[in-house]
């Protein structure tokens, strides 16, 4: 009988934590120890003797790295992997992986983008809190209030959570233009409305919509910051469901509250959680939610199982599906 092999899965509290590990745990086949703990320094046994790592969100960094002397594989349970320390995992031989290709959380980001979008809108947060303190707001909001039809949506990043944001911009008749290192295939720019490609700050200046779809890196580090910002119209609208540190916070703040821009709306930020100093947390016109945008129950499901099947693949012999480093 072989040795089992050890899987450390790192679950943050405000992902699930410990109960949210121990449903990932049940889903690894027999024969696989696996060790649930709320942060990567919690059980340095465990750490040091595990083969594959199954972080979701939280930080491994080269510290982890250099402890996790038996480490082959860190599986990261979402699309992104900015908080891996790539550079640290090359260096030791660790292999690094997202979920993307299993379009786990296309669904739910792709759904939470057009929430955010038609609140922004409709003015459903002002509207909602001006009706519950018995004021009846049609006649004040009814100027700010615009449809999403006929509208001009900027896509940076047109992989596979961007392009189920481009189906749903489709179907709402609107016009899709989008941003990215390769232009994708003609077919699939047919498929989406004819969508065209066009260079980052001629994208910023004709839309009316700006959705990123791209990940955290340092050449998308601030990807959106104070010039980007400056060159979109004062009546366009911002949103934001991949990374928080994609956009300069502080800029951004400043082009809300100068009414450079008709509004934001974000899911991520940076930190997270972000801290009460957050400028954004009282800017004008924004709508903002907790990073829900990849955490529905049926989400949180498909992300388990893409990890679990990656890593226990990988585990007996298989090659790792969408790695990063």
């Amino acid at each position: 009988m072989s040795a089992p092999r050890n899987v450390l899965a790192v679950i943050p509290p405000h992902i699930g934590g410990r109960a949210a590990g121990a449903g990932l745990a049940a889903l690894f086949p027999a024969g696989t120890r696996v060790t649930v703990v709320e942060s990567a320094d919690e059980d340095p046994a465990a750490l040091r003797s595990a083969h594959a790592l199954v972080t979701a969100l939280a930080p491994v960094t080269a510290g982890h790295l250099a402890a996790a002397v038996d480490l082959e594989l860190v599986q990261c349970a979402s699309h992104g992997f900015d908080y891996v320390d790539l550079a640290a995992a090359r260096e030791r031989g660790v292999r690094v992986c997202t979920i993307a290709s299993s379009g786990a959380e296309g669904q739910n980001v792709a759904e939470q983008t057009f929430a955010l979008m038609l609140a922004l809108a409709k003015r459903l947060i002002p509207a909602h809190t001006a009706l519950v303190e018995a004021d009846w707001a049609q006649p004040r909001l009814q100027g700010s209030l615009t449809e999403l039809s006929g509208k001009t949506l900027g896509i940076v990043g047109l992989g596979h959570i961007g392009q189920q944001v481009a189906r749903r911009a489709v179907a709402f008749d609107m016009t899709v233009v989008y941003a990215g290192r390769h232009r994708v295939p003609a077919e699939t720019e047919e498929r989406l409305g004819g969508a065209r490609r066009l260079p980052l700050d001629e994208l910023l200046r004709v839309s009316d919509y700006v959705t990123l779809h791209t990940p955290l890196t340092d050449a998308t580090r601030h990807l959106l910051d104070a010039r980007r910002l400056g060159l979109l119209k004062p009546t366009a609208f911002v949103v934001n469901t991949a990374r928080g540190a994609l956009i300069d916070q502080d800029a951004l703040a400043d082009a809300l509250q100068q009414g450079a821009l008709a509004g934001a709306g974000l899911d991520v930020f940076d930190p997270e959680p972000p801290t009460s100093q957050l400028r954004l947390l009282k800017a004008p016109n924004v709508v903002l939610t907790p990073h829900t945008a990849g955490v529905t129950r049926e989400t949180l499901v498909r992300i388990a199982l893409a990890a679990v099947r990656n890593v226990s693949e990988f585990l007996t012999g298989g090659e790792p599906r969408d790695l990063v480093g």
